[in-house]
């Protein structure tokens, strides 16, 4: 049985992660920290575990053997590279850390700890993405031209039962969550992107406020690749029935998906040629393990997440690269950050 603690009830996905290790046969939830205290004493006292209000104190318990990570996005690096350093595998809400340089310190503990990491990045394992990377594999949609990925919700805009919005305050703080909309939604489509186009080679990102919040709350980034391929990744809370949506489309055929009614369309000149002249709803195949238990497997079987924490670093470097490029209201070039991925970081 793998002993955790949980990490702070920060974020808004703390108690479905506490769940999963409820529910997993061989996860166990045995202590608590929280920045807030009171927050974190009532979790303990709901699950009948000990609460310690000093988190070195909980690092340093023996019978400890993993943490969930669900703190505020500016103490992530604080809280994982302790972690790694007592020992403690880790499981963690995205993104990894507030900065590429930060995210290399938590993964070079992670690494000289021989600990393992995992993200959650729940859409990697969901049917639709396995679907779009099938189609992507056999070639059908020619070179890729334009993907486009959007995911809103209505978290911030008021309603008769949430005045202030669903999204708890916090997540309006630039301090805590270091971005609003995009680093914390638009992580899912970001993500995404990355996955089936790969890094680009700049980033132009623009904020909207629409609820005069301190974080963002409306956002649009454009991705540009070498080949001349584009990417749109799209992100808000102020949109109460947008769907998630995949569009991918290249020089021979595109691919439509769309959380509204569930079908997965393909079009494309190669099956026209075999005689399949309208769009395919395309099967969807099932979904793979999630990404919590994905992180017990490496922790049974001593393997590591290399996919998963390959995606989660480029997924941190697009999030800092947008944020700095909304900022300054420039385009902002990936290869101006290498510098961040000097010789000894982590590859």
């Amino acid at each position: 049985m793998i002993k955790v603690a949980m990490l702070s009830f920060w974020h808004v996905h703390a108690k479905d992660y506490a769940r999963q290790a409820d529910e997993h046969p061989d996860t166990d939830i045995v202590a608590v920290w929280d920045e807030v205290a009171e927050r974190g004493r009532e979790q303990a006292a709901e699950r009948g575990v000990m609460f310690y209000d000093d988190l070195q104190e909980l690092l340093a318990q023996p019978h400890i053997d993993a943490v969930i990570v669900d703190a505020p996005t500016n103490r992530h690096h604080e809280v994982m590279v302790a972690a790694a350093r007592a020992g403690k595998h880790i499981f963690t809400e995205k993104v990894i850390a507030a900065t590429t340089r930060e995210c290399l310190d938590v993964l070079e503990a992670v690494e000289e700890a021989g600990v393992k990491l995992t993200v959650s990045l729940p859409r990697l394992n969901m049917p639709f993405t396995l679907a779009v990377q099938s189609i992507l594999n056999q070639g059908v949609l020619g070179e890729l031209t334009l993907v486009r990925t959007r995911l809103s919700h209505n978290g911030a805009l008021s309603t008769e039962k949430s005045p202030d919005g669903w999204l708890p305050s916090h997540f309006f703080s630039l301090e805590q969550c270091c971005g609003g909309a995009l680093t914390d939604l638009g992580c899912h489509p970001m993500v995404l992107t990355r996955l089936f186009l790969g890094m680009p080679d700049s980033v132009s990102t623009s904020f909207g406020y629409i609820t005069g919040r301190e974080v963002e709350d409306n956002a649009v980034s454009v991705l540009q690749y070498e080949s001349g391929a584009m990417a749109i990744v799209e992100a808000g809370f102020v949109n109460p029935f947008s769907p998630f949506v995949i569009e991918v489309h290249g020089t021979e055929g595109s691919l439509l998906f769309s959380r509204h009614d569930e079908r997965f369309l393909v079009k494309s000149a190669k099956m026209q040629q075999a005689g399949i002249m309208e769009w395919q709803v395309q099967e969807l195949p099932a979904a793979r393990p999630s990404s919590f238990e994905q992180w017990v497997s490496h922790i049974q079987n001593d393997t590591t997440a290399v996919e998963n924490i390959q995606l989660a670093l480029d997924l941190t470097r697009l999030i800092e690269a947008s944020n700095l490029s909304a900022k300054s209201g420039a385009s902002v070039r990936l290869n101006d950050m290498a510098e961040l991925l000097e010789e000894g970081a982590w590859k």
